[in-house]
Parts: C-alpha cells; sequence; structure tokens
C-alpha cells in the first residue's frame, strides 16, 4: 500500500500576502533540498463533510449556490473548522444539523483528502453518518443557506452524475465514492 508521508523543510520567511474575510494568502521561502524556494497558498482552517445515509441506500445531499464558480452545486452537508478546539466529529455533527436538521446515532470517519495540495492547505475530513433522525433548525441561515436544498438521493443515482460530471464538488464526489466503495456495491452499473 502507498501512503503519503508528512515532511518539514525549514521554512526561512513567513508573511501574510494577502489577508481575507474568512483565509489568508500566505508567502513562505523553505530550503528545499535542491535550494531555497518561495510559495504563495492559502492558509485555510479546514474542512469538514458528512455523507449521511439512510437504511434505503439513500445520501442526504443539499444544493447550494457557490459563487466561485457561479453554479448552484449538489454537495453533501459540509462546514468550516472555524471552531478553536472543536475536534473535526463533533464540527461534522454540527454542521449536519445547522445545513439539515438532523442529527445521527452514529458518525464515524470515512475519508480525509487535501482539496488542492499546489494552491492550499485545506484538509477536508469526510464522516458517514447513520441512523438519522430530523430535529429541525433553530439556527438563522445566512447567505446562499438561506434557500439551500435538502433531498435524500438514491446512492447509485449520486454516483453516476457524479461519473457523468453533473455533481463537481469534491467532498461529495470523494465521499459517494469512497461510501460505494466501501459498501462493495457496484454503483457504476446503470439502472
Amino acid at each position: 500500500m502507498i501512503e503519503d508521508r508528512p515532511i518539514e523543510y525549514p521554512i526561512t520567511n513567513s508573511e501574510v500576502a494577502f489577508e481575507g474575510r474568512i483565509w489568508n494568502v500566505l508567502r513562505e521561502t523553505f530550503d528545499y533540498p535542491t535550494g531555497s524556494l518561495t510559495r504563495e497558498f492559502v492558509a485555510h482552517t479546514g474542512a469538514v463533510a458528512v455523507v449521511a445515509t439512510d437504511d434505503n441506500g439513500n445520501v442526504l445531499m443539499i444544493s447550494q449556490y457557490r459563487h466561485p464558480v457561479r453554479e448552484v452545486l449538489w454537495e453533501v452537508p459540509a462546514g468550516l473548522c472555524d471552531v478553536a478546539g472543536e475536534p473535526r466529529i463533533e464540527t461534522a455533527k454540527r454542521e449536519l444539523l445547522e445545513e439539515t436538521g438532523f442529527i445521527a446515532d452514529t458518525i464515524e470517519p470515512l475519508i480525509e483528502f487535501f482539496t488542492t495540495p499546489g494552491g492550499n492547505d485545506e484538509k477536508i475530513s469526510i464522516f458517514w453518518a447513520r441512523g438519522l433522525k430530523f430535529v429541525g433548525h433553530d439556527l438563522d441561515l445566512e447567505g446562499e443557506e438561506i434557500d439551500m436544498t435538502v433531498r435524500w438521493v438514491p446512492l447509485n443515482e449520486a454516483v453516476q452524475s457524479i461519473l457523468a460530471s453533473k455533481v463537481k464538488s469534491p467532498a461529495a464526489q470523494v465521499g459517494l465514492m469512497a461510501l460505494a466503495l466501501k459498501w462493495g456495491q457496484n454503483a457504476t452499473e446503470t439502472e
């Protein structure tokens, strides 16, 4: 089995090249074996996503407008790790409730990935939630979250949509494909 490995090269300079409302762009110079290199990247808080399933093979999905790509995307519930010291699993529970009104009896790690390792340090931890119960929303949603659509989708349909490039959210793609493989379903066959 191949495995990514962490490595630290000495950083000789680090500065904020741009300070944003949610995240910053850093400019860092580091000593690489071939010489000194400078790279700029988005310093990201990290995020979580939740693949929530019912007993009938359906996954809970949301649609939300994403301004940078000018599209309404079908996604799995997700959110930033923006509460200091909060364990990622607790962030996942919070985001599932905030975005869908559901809580889960069981939630466990499914898969992790870096979204764009050449341009930012964002890591998304995806959790698998089961035994869902709707308890409703008691939070004030804002911005693009106000008109989100929440829908149960058969896993096979979601995977087919990914393979047809109709679902382009990376967290949805990675999480749903990982779940399909974990369940051992041949989700690539059409019904």
